[in-house]
Order: structure tokens, then sequence, then C-alpha cells
């Protein structure tokens, strides 16, 4: 049996060149502590970091081979949030600190009933689309906002 290659280490995207493949991973699935990959060539490899990483568009894996792949955001079913006020919107949607993907004429979301019921009767419409999902950090720009953990920093929040 061959032995995968391993990654423990990844660089975050725009700190590196010359991946020898990519890695198509849902937003979810690029959320992860331990897990077997498959590069769109088709060969296999094992991510295993110490803690729970979230890795974004376009960072690379650095493999015990000394390959790199590229990590690449994956189509899935989303939501396109449009309206009229999208800065009120968009606060809806951080105020219940669901993922959201910020453009000038739309909001991308995960397809939650609750969160496109609280939308629409605020005014905007949503329409199901398929596309890479590539959503804002956290508070101060890192992690994800589905757990809410505020890190390192010395601001205090509570609920």
């Amino acid at each position: 049996m061959t032995k995968l290659p391993v990654a423990q280490k990844f660089h975050a995207a725009g700190t590196w060149s010359g991946a020898a493949s990519t890695c198509a991973l849902s937003y979810e699935d690029r959320f992860f502590r331990r897990k077997k990959l498959t590069t769109q060539d088709g060969w296999s490899f094992v991510a295993d970091f110490e803690k729970t990483v979230s890795l974004n568009h376009g960072d690379a894996l650095a493999l015990s081979d000394g390959k790199l792949v590229e990590v690449r955001a994956a189509p899935e079913s989303l939501l396109a949030i449009s309206g009229s006020d999208l800065p009120r919107l968009a606060w809806h949607i951080g105020n219940r600190h669901t993922p959201c993907q910020i453009e000038a004429t739309r909001l991308l979301i995960q397809n939650d009933p609750v969160i496109t019921h609280m939308l629409t009767h605020l005014g905007a419409t949503a329409m199901a689309v398929i596309e890479p999902f590539t959503p804002e950090g956290g508070a101060y720009g890192l992690g994800r906002t589905h757990s809410h953990e505020h890190g390192h920093s010395v601001h205090s929040h509570a609920h």
C-alpha cells in the first residue's frame, strides 16, 4: 500500500506560486482538522492539522512530498440576495452571524429558509444560484462567523 502525502501546513492566498494541482472544496468542506482530499487530477493526500483550519479560496496546502495544492472554492447551491437597500439587508444577515459574500449589487448566502423568509419580508429578492462561495471573514476579518468565536481579541462580546 502506498503512503499518501500529508499536508500539515498551508500558505495564504497570494503568498505562494507553483501549484501542482487544485482541490475544489465547498465552504463547509474548507473547514476541518483532518481529511482525505482528492485533487482535480485524481490523486489523493491527507490534510492533517494540529487544530481546525478554515481554508480560503486561493490558499495552498503544502504536502510532505514538496508539492503545493491550490484550494479553490467549489460551486455550490446558494442564494443571491438583491434589493433596493443592500446595506440594510447585509446588516440583518451579519446580525444573525450568517456567512455572506458581499458584492456591489448582491449578497450571496447559503440556502437558509429562515434567513430567506426574514430577508424577503424586508423587501429582498432571493434567487437560487450555483456558484463558488467566498464569504467575508468574521470579526476583524478573520475566521468564520458561524461558530461566533472571537479568538485572540481583547474585545469583550457577550450575548
